[in-house]
């Protein structure tokens, strides 16, 4: 496109009327003011929190569910409206929120201790260089200067626990021991459903928990869901018989997922935009999830580590080759080999198989646990990939790899 022609473009695209009424209404970071089909889950966590406007210590918590069963919206929203509460009973309530997944928020120990001590008082510390017991005493002397109650949720806990270990959720439960102004209440949230079985068992006792699982949303509830967003997100008329109805199947395919849900109708309406169109159709919807979809994967592929990347090239291999499932050992001996090729050390079939549930709870492969009787237990595993990605993700892993 000339210059002059982009120019153009993009003047004509401004002064261009948007089917969207209000496009954020769609994306994962909106709060909604009311949060459908999450009452049981939102009361539960109000009950145990409650005793933090009385600045009394609350249970820890742990959240645990798919992603998109709005784990983070509730928390986030029982905490907001806490604050709110706070404020006007001039009760000392803090929140801190951060998601340990996000690059250098909270990859060691001593940077999230940093970054609480950041969102507490703005003081920027060595981002390194001072002993980790330091920054521990300064982050307490900084705490226990007034009688308060902090509320932190650790968004993704099972990454800041592969990253830094499960040391620093026993620091925190000892810390709070020695407290005498200061309450800590931990909200951790996690997508792993077998996170808390990971830690060590003494980690796990000193923290106390109570557990809430969210379960995936079903069909009928993400049109709930949908019907209610995409009468915010659209103008009148825009949204096309069945669309809703084929966004909210294809999200409850995929766990009962409602951020994908959003998704799928957000892209579908800026595809309905791009084609000049003035509504949105269930190929729109079609089309839109194979963008996502092919997007998705590709970024999951490119980011994974050369051990997840050599086994999911295994299990492409092995998906090539037979039909229907294979088995953990097979995919093990495949695994070996191309190690060998790539110059890494092959890992234990018990760690290959923590690998392959990463891989399944990513989405990318499906990896069911079953019996062999005597023989012990194994996974049965399938490509959960559609036809069209497979060839473009073996293609990515074969230029990650090298080969």
């Amino acid at each position: 496109m000339a210059e002059k022609g982009l120019k153009g473009f993009f003047e004509t695209f401004i002064n261009k009327e948007s089917i969207f009424k209000d496009k954020k209404v769609l994306q994962s970071n909106y709060k909604p003011n009311k949060l459908l089909h999450r009452d049981k889950e939102i009361n539960i966590l109000a009950h145990i929190l409650a005793p933090s406007l009385k600045l009394e210590k609350p249970s820890n918590i742990f959240l645990y569910g798919k992603t998109g069963t709005g784990k983070t919206t509730c928390a986030k929203h029982v905490a907001d409206q806490m604050l709110l509460v706070s404020k006007e009973k001039e009760i000392e309530l803090k929140l801190i929120y951060l998601n340990c997944k996000l690059k250098r928020t909270a990859d060691t120990e001593y940077r999230l201790i940093w970054q609480l001590i950041y969102e507490l008082t703005g003081t920027k510390l060595p981002s390194t260089g001072l002993p980790t017991e330091d920054i521990y005493r300064y982050f307490e002397k900084t705490i226990e200067k007034k009688k308060q109650t902090i509320l932190i949720i650790l968004d993704e806990i099972d990454q800041l626990v592969k990253k830094a270990g499960d040391g620093i959720i026993y620091n925190f439960t000892r810390l709070n021991s020695e407290l005498k102004n200061c309450q800590i209440g931990l909200i951790g949230i996690s997508n792993d459903l077998t996170f808390i079985e990971t830690i060590d068992p003494r980690v796990k006792s000193s923290l106390s928990e109570e557990d809430i699982v969210f379960p995936p949303y079903n069909a009928l509830q993400l049109q709930d869901i949908l019907k209610k967003r995409s009468k915010l997100a659209f103008k009148e008329g825009v949204v096309g018989v069945g669309v809703i109805e084929k966004c909210a199947a294809f999200a409850a395919r995929e766990h009962g997922d409602a951020r994908r849900a959003l998704e799928l109708l957000r892209v579908a309406g800026e595809i309905t935009e791009r084609e000049d169109k003035k509504k949105v159709k269930i190929e729109h919807i079609d089309q839109a999830e194979e963008k996502i979809e092919r997007d998705c994967v590709q970024d999951i592929v490119r980011s994974q580590p050369k051990q997840q990347q050599i086994t999911l090239y295994a299990i492409m291999l092995l998906g090539a080759r037979q039909k229907g499932a294979f088995y953990t050992g097979e995919v093990y001996e495949v695994y070996k080999t191309y190690c060998i090729k790539v110059g890494v050390r092959p890992l234990t079939q018990r760690r290959l198989s923590d690998i392959l549930a990463e891989l399944d709870m990513l989405g990318i492969i499906n990896a069911r646990v079953i019996s062999k009787g005597r023989f012990g237990r194994t996974r049965e595993i399938t490509s959960s990939l559609p036809n069209h990605s497979r060839r473009l993700v073996k293609k990515i892993l074969e230029t990650s790899l090298g080969f």
